[in-house]
């Protein structure tokens, strides 16, 4: 059966690195015979303050209701994004807010602490980039981007595995390095892993 997979790049910027991660993911998973997808935010046309939380629902703009089409289209999502301030960047934060809502992503049990996972049956994979060692961030910071996404999102809604691939330091590598990193995207996206 042919792999379906969604690639969400949440860095702002079109010449950074991240856009060359997810074209080497995307070019490889497609060669190895999967169907792929891509969503680069930063070319959606929405607001993405949840401006009224979960109080009163914020009506989806199209670009976001055909961005959770391919969510819930995809087998396995692959989230690309920079690790700023110890967590995501503002746009995919708010891209993650507008879109995982109660009743499209989880649903919360009447008179009750538990949830329901609407969103089971999805793998994901994480790749994320770093201006310090993968072991200084998770020993001295505690990994708080992959926390929130992996944990407090995606398997909050159901989606699991969830493996991470960590890349950097991206602030003082030369090509040499980056394309050994483009190299194992490329091998991650012929696993389609």
């Amino acid at each position: 059966m042919q792999k379906k997979i969604l690639i969400i790049n949440g860095h702002p910027n079109r010449e950074s690195f991240n856009f060359g991660i997810a074209n080497a993911y995307q070019e490889a998973a497609a060669a190895s015979g999967a169907t792929v997808r891509t969503i680069h935010i930063i070319d959606l046309d929405f607001n993405p303050n949840l401006e009224f939380g979960y109080r009163k629902r914020t009506e989806l703009e199209q670009d976001l209701l055909l961005a959770w089409e391919d969510i819930l289209w995809a087998d396995h999502l692959v989230w690309i994004h920079p690790v700023w301030w110890g967590g995501l960047p503002a746009l995919m934060k708010g891209f993650i807010d507008r879109l995982f809502l109660p009743g499209r992503a989880f649903q919360y049990r009447e008179n009750s602490l538990f949830w329901d996972k609407l969103l089971k049956g999805k793998s994901a994979r994480i790749i994320t980039t770093l201006d310090q060692p993968s072991w200084y961030y998770a020993l001295v910071y505690g990994r708080p981007s992959v926390n929130q996404l992996k944990r407090s999102t995606l398997q909050f809604c159901g989606i699991s595995p969830v493996k991470v691939t960590y890349i950097g330091i991206i602030k003082t590598s030369d090509p040499i390095k980056r394309n050994k990193w483009l190299q194992k995207v490329r091998q991650l996206g012929h696993k389609q892993a």
